[in-house]
């Protein structure tokens, strides 16, 4: 039976953010998400796995039957880039990233070097559509 990997730990927030190798201005920026994500998201940040920072929680279940839990939103500060993790299939996604700024984009990830070279307004837009496009398809919980 499959077993989830990335899911909620007790580990602290904080305490992995500043364990991280960071430079002070990612450090600062890995903050500056911290707080964006919560304020916007209206949720507290919880660890998923050992390195990603999440908020919300979502309940979902695949055509095979596969069932789990994930989060909303969330972000991964990384050496290289920060990862951010929004909703895969939502069609208004690509409207909202074509207005970001720099940025790639994966099937599930947006990867953003610096957050300076972002649209703070966009990010939060990002932010509550997702949220709003799995209250419409998921439960959350």
């Amino acid at each position: 039976m499959y077993e989830q990997k990335t899911k909620p730990t007790d580990q602290d927030v904080n305490e992995f953010i500043e364990s991280l190798s960071l430079s002070e201005r990612k450090r600062a920026q890995s903050y500056q998400l911290l707080q964006l994500f919560a304020e916007t998201s209206g949720y507290p940040p919880v660890m998923w796995g050992p390195s990603i920072i999440g908020f919300g929680k979502y309940q979902y279940t695949y055509p095979t039957g596969h069932s789990g839990e994930s989060m909303l939103v969330g972000f991964s500060p990384r050496k290289q880039h920060f990862s951010l993790y929004f909703a895969t299939g939502d069609d208004k996604r690509q409207t909202l990233l074509d207005r970001l700024g720099k940025h790639r984009a994966g099937k599930a990830c947006v990867y953003v070097t610096n957050t300076d070279n972002i649209d703070q307004d966009v990010l939060k837009a990002l932010i509550t559509q997702s949220i709003a496009f799995l209250r419409e398809h998921h439960k959350v919980v």
